[in-house]
């Protein structure tokens, strides 16, 4: 029989003894009463940007959905599998959640992928290759600029590509109808791993800055 690792079996262990056990009466009421978070991340499968963990948020208080890259492919009511349109569709009609999160981070290999598209995939079906497709328009532009760095580039990317994933969403109808109720408010953050500053995106401008502190 094959076991868990035992990095997990030991860090369910310390949950079950510290966090569980601190807020028992709160996971009994998720249990019973269902989930109601006000806010959905869209946020990147890498290990190193758990949303959870950067917002410090507890059980049952963000509905997240982590793809490569944390990417919104556009609205395609096609008959395929969509799991992040599923997620979303779930989240907005379902959740009725108030905010969507669009969080990208730094040092992000789905955006190193998408910027160099000349690399050999990983297998014969080249899963992030398509994957990062969605992006590819803004990384060939910023590919045949000479004056940046791969540094740059790799940071403008990941900023750059927030503003496209937030256009996808108003794709969506049931996004943009309750967005223009003023039911439903979208938002960009990118997180920096090296300082742990996250930079907001400023949804007039689509700028980047880091928030007040209070």
């Amino acid at each position: 029989m094959t076991h868990l690792p035992e990095r997990l079996l030991a860090g369910y262990r310390n949950f079950m003894a510290g966090r569980y056990s601190s807020e028992s009466d709160r996971y009994r009421s998720l249990a019973k009463e269902g989930q109601s978070p006000q806010t959905m991340v869209i946020a990147c499968c890498d290990s190193r940007a758990a949303p959870e963990t950067i917002f410090d948020c507890g059980p049952g208080e963000l509905f997240v959905v982590r793809n490569v890259a944390n990417l919104v492919p556009p609205y395609a009511p096609d008959g395929q599998h969509h799991g992040t349109s599923a997620a979303l569709e779930f989240a907005v009609q379902s959740l009725k959640v108030k905010h969507i999160v669009v969080m990208g981070h730094g040092r992000c290999g789905g955006i190193g992928a998408a910027l160099n598209p000349s690399a050999e995939p990983l297998s014969p079906g080249d899963f992030i290759g398509k994957w990062m497709g969605l992006v590819a328009p803004a990384a060939e532009a910023l590919t045949s600029n000479p004056m940046m760095t791969p540094a740059e580039r790799q940071t403008a990317l990941e900023r750059i590509s927030i503003r496209y994933q937030v256009a996808n969403l108003r794709s969506f109808p049931c996004v943009k109808i309750l967005e223009d109720k003023g039911r439903l408010s979208l938002h960009g953050a990118w997180f920096d791993i090296s300082s742990g500053e996250l930079w907001v995106m400023n949804p007039q401008t689509g700028d980047f800055a880091r928030p007040e502190p209070e």
